[in-house]
């Protein structure tokens, strides 16, 4: 089943996390994730929202969001995502097409 990992992020070291961000879709390449949105100015319609960015990527199924999130390739470059920003990030499950089983 399809997986999204989201990210919600509000950077306070922009060098630091343009350097993670310069090599972040190199690294997502081989799991077969897409970023389906990425953006610094989101309109929220609903509620308060304490960050700045968010991030929606899609993978085929969970294993390989696992298999991308705890890489070698990945842990590398995350170091610098993490020390720059605070940070929710989390794994949703997509849906069953309709009328399937």
């Amino acid at each position: 089943m399809t997986t999204y990992v989201l990210a919600q992020l509000t950077i306070h070291d922009r060098p630091r996390y343009d350097r993670y961000a310069a090599q972040f879709m190199d690294v997502l390449a081989p799991f077969e994730g897409r970023v389906l949105a990425a953006d610094e100015a989101p309109d929220v319609v609903e509620g308060d929202w304490p960050h700045q960015k968010v991030v929606l990527i899609e993978f085929a199924d969970r294993d390989e969001a696992v298999r991308w999130a705890s890489s070698p390739e990945y842990r590398k470059i995350a170091v610098d995502r993490e020390a720059a920003t605070v940070a929710t990030v989390m794994m949703v499950s997509g849906l069953q097409p309709w009328g399937g089983r």
